[in-house]
């Protein structure tokens, strides 16, 4: 068997970055930059009040001003500011030439056009030009994903469309008499087909486009056939089910008869040891286990991070630490992943694995926020000490 670590550098070098596109800025949310965003210009380009109040020459403080006019946001005071002057502003309004300092509002005392300042120093209450960024500076690097604040901040630069990576087709294949669609009417002996819509779910929160099928029957033709379609017209194909040793796991022999070539047979892990990947003259294919929790954990471990290379991203995965609640005995001779929930507790994170682990049960996993990490072969593990857990949803560590 492969280890983890063996698999996933086995399957990078299978992996290609896709291409790009240009994304309006409005359809960009999600996608991954392929080209820095740089700012066209200063942000703010001028010298801009931070504050209601009124403009004027810190030199003129403290004094009697005679109020000239006014610079209100995108609508600057066209004349420079002389001796004794000063000009009503409001928040991020242009300063004017000459003015250096803001008196605020509230200390402000006004009668007909005269104000009367008390003493501000030189700089009080002024952004100065680019004090966010200056022109032609690298607001956003190559292989950042387009979240919310970067759009914002794509936006500010001046950009109405960004260079993109293009969403990977992977398409979602699924396998097994034993399944059935949800909505349908199960025989007896069958369960209802759930893990293709997970793994299609993830990929489009990946990045990517699933293309998601309905279950295929234990029918060698069947599964060719569509094992032929989908790597013509995919980036990747992942095939769900079927992947085990047993008489009717058709998949492995119908992609190879596809032209597909094993490169990994089996992961040294638990659970998810059916995993496997190859390469073919169309796309590469990345088979799942059937078993829920096994196809889910295989996907954050090995898919996640297909898609981000393939998106132009490093696809390193990135772990974290907790202090463990509950011990753990001995690990066997497979690295595995424990379905575990993690919280912060006193300025500390902790973890603890879930009692039930068996890779069928996919409530269990809808309670888990975490996957605490085992080393192949490691000894038991005493309650305080520092664990590796890899998060599921998001949280942050501490």
């Amino acid at each position: 068997m492969t280890s983890v670590a063996e698999a996933r550098a086995l399957m990078f070098g299978a992996i290609e970055a896709v291409g790009s596109e240009i994304a309006p800025l409005a359809q960009a949310r999600g996608r991954t930059l392929a080209a820095p965003v740089i700012a066209k210009r200063a942000q703010p380009p001028f010298a801009a009040s931070a504050m209601d109040g009124y403009a004027l020459r810190a030199a003129d403080t403290p004094g009697h001003l005679r109020i000239v006019g006014e610079s209100a946001a995108g609508h600057a005071y066209a004349h420079p500011l002389r001796a004794g002057e000063a000009i009503r502003i409001s928040t991020g309004a242009p300063m004017p030439e000459g003015a250096d300092a803001v008196l605020i509002q509230e200390e402000a005392r006004v009668e007909g056009d005269m104000l009367s300042a008390i003493s501000v120093q030189s700089g009080r209450h002024v952004r100065a030009p680019g004090i966010d960024f200056r022109a032609r500076a690298e607001l956003l690097s190559c292989g950042r994903r387009l979240d919310p604040i970067a759009l914002a901040l794509a936006a500010a630069s001046g950009a109405s469309a960004l260079k993109v990576s293009r969403r990977p087709r992977v398409s979602v294949l699924c396998g097994g008499d034993e399944i059935a669609p949800p909505g349908a009417s199960p025989r007896s002996d069958q369960i209802f087909e759930s893990c293709s819509f997970a793994i299609s779910a993830l990929t489009e929160e990946w990045g990517a486009q699933a293309f998601r099928s309905d279950p295929l029957p234990d029918d060698p033709d069947a599964i060719e056939r569509a094992a032929s379609e989908a790597l013509r017209s995919s980036d990747l194909v992942v095939f769900v089910g079927s992947a085990s040793v047993g008489p009717h796991d058709h998949a492995k022999p119908a992609f190879e008869r596809c032209g597909a070539k094993l490169i990994v047979r089996k992961v040294d892990m638990r659970p998810g040891k059916p995993t496997w990947f190859a390469t073919s003259p169309h796309a590469p294919v990345l088979g799942l286990p059937g078993n829920p929790a096994s196809a889910i954990v295989a996907a954050l471990l090995f898919l996640r991070p297909l898609i981000e290379r393939m998106l132009g991203r490093d696809g390193d995965i990135s772990l974290s630490h907790a202090r463990l609640v509950s011990a753990l005995p001995a690990n066997g001779g497979r690295e595995a992943y424990l379905r575990a929930r993690t919280w912060a507790l006193n300025g500390e994170r902790r973890v603890e694995a879930l009692a039930e682990q068996d890779s069928s049960l996919l409530s269990v996993f809808a309670g888990a926020n975490a996957l605490l990490v085992r080393r192949a072969g490691a000894g038991c593990i005493e309650a305080g000490a520092l664990v590796e857990f890899l998060p599921l949803r998001g949280e942050p560590d501490l």
